[in-house]
């Protein structure tokens, strides 16, 4: 995004983003001390949007911040209608922080959150076309990666050397086994199977991410949830990225290992790409990839 958006939501308010202000004290700028989530808009719904609010919800309790998530909707509908974004495609960012508190480490005492809320214009392409380099990185971040914090400093270095050396992305290996990119979620393809890490601590586990696995589910698409390792890059077919907006996104060359020659991505990448087309222009609120015997069906 080049520009700031002209107004913010913040704290009840509808604010210009240039007046818009918090203390120096509050602990999301001291610490890193909150959690953020973003989602995107088009044709007038916000895509899997109540997934995106359960995932936030959920790491704000696995952080210990008290803040009612129901309140949301109607926050969200306030800032829309203030920018002029109620039917338009646009992306959301939500942030929601400890609050403001004298600098402790330990967690403060009935402290009031932050909450800031920014929406963009924002055009998802039909399909992600592009085939992306990625390189690799040691995980020396923390290792609870499934919390969606703001306090992303390993991941914005990671990526700062990606882009730095030419790369789309840095994607990361933790003791020996491939685990997530900086801002995506990554799969690889060996012999028709598919394979991403599991969900665990050490990854976030993507809103897309798990709709690409409930569309491997409903096309009998076979899939593990396994680590591939470093070593076994060479060997695998085929790799991709997931990402709220990165969608799915070839992967044409991890380090020195190129998986496709042509502007084409592989097979199975190709195959996932269109499922995932036919369900964004088929989705409406009511669908739910957690509960859906079978999504693609319900189209």
């Amino acid at each position: 995004m080049a520009n700031y958006p002209e107004k913010v939501f913040l704290n009840g308010e509808i604010i210009a983003s240039s007046e818009a202000k918090i203390s120096v004290f509050d602990r999301g700028f001291l610490f890193g001390d909150g959690i953020y989530e973003v989602m995107i808009q088009f044709n007038g719904h916000f895509f899997f949007g109540d997934a995106h609010l359960k995932r936030l919800a959920g790491c704000l309790k696995k952080v210990n911040i008290t803040f009612d998530t129901t309140l949301l909707n109607g926050y969200i509908d306030h800032l829309l209608g203030a920018t002029g974004l109620q039917s338009e495609n646009c992306l959301l960012y939500i942030q929601v922080t400890r609050g403001v508190a004298p600098r402790k480490h330990s967690f403060p005492e009935n402290t009031d959150s932050t909450l800031m809320m920014y929406a963009v214009p924002y055009e998802l392409p039909e399909v992600n076309t592009q085939l992306v380099s990625v390189v690799t990185q040691p995980d020396f971040r923390w290792h609870r990666c499934d919390i969606k914090m703001t306090s992303l400093l390993g991941n914005v270095m990671a990526n700062d050397f990606a882009i730095k050396n030419g790369h789309y992305e840095a994607v990361f290996h933790r003791e020996g086994k491939m685990t997530e990119g900086s801002h995506s979620n990554l799969f690889f393809v060996k012999d028709g199977m598919v394979y991403t890490h599991p969900s665990d601590s050490y990854i976030l586990n993507g809103i897309t991410r798990e709709i690409v696995l409930k569309i491997c589910r409903d096309a009998d698409i076979p899939y593990r949830e396994e680590a591939i390792t470093f070593e076994a890059i060479p060997m695998m077919d085929e790799a991709f990225l997931t990402g709220t907006s990165t969608q799915i996104a070839g992967i044409k060359q991890l380090d020195t290992h190129v998986f496709q020659e042509g502007t084409s991505p592989g097979a199975m990448t190709e195959k996932l790409q269109e499922l995932f087309l036919k369900l964004k222009n088929n989705y409406h609120p009511e669908m739910n990839y957690e509960k859906s015997s079978n999504l693609l069906n319900a189209l």
